[in-house]
């Protein structure tokens, strides 16, 4: 079992910065890939960015590649979504997410974080 916290959101103008934070309950954190989801009003939730238990593999959406790095600290049970050159259109509520395996956490993840609202004005 694995319980999510997110933390981070909030509000910011185009082209500033944020970093999301999701921190993970239990004791195997190293055995789960994690990921990043977002879901704007009116559309799909879609995954942004996922990362390897140990980090040697990632994933990143064409959408977000090369403004947004996901990390993890494995000693912090923590996961990290930087983002930088923020858009009106990543306003979204964004969900960390966690399963066993890579390509399994960006299409069927098995735990999810309650979500944390980021919004970014023109």
């Amino acid at each position: 079992q694995v319980q999510l916290v997110e933390s981070g959101g909030g509000s910011v103008q185009a082209g500033g910065s944020l970093r999301l934070s999701c921190a993970a309950s239990g004791r195997t954190f190293s055995r789960f890939a994690m990921a990043w989801f977002r879901q704007a009003p009116g559309k799909e939730r879609e995954c942004v960015a996922a990362i390897s238990g140990t980090s040697i593999g990632t994933y990143y959406a064409i959408s977000v590649k090369g403004r947004f790095t996901i990390s993890r600290d494995n000693a912090k049970n923590t996961v990290y979504l930087q983002m930088n050159s923020l858009k009106p259109e990543d306003t979204a509520v964004y969900y960390c997410a966690a399963a066993e395996g890579l390509s399994r956490v960006i299409t069927t993840p098995g735990y999810w974080g309650q979500g944390t609202q980021v919004t970014v004005s023109s």
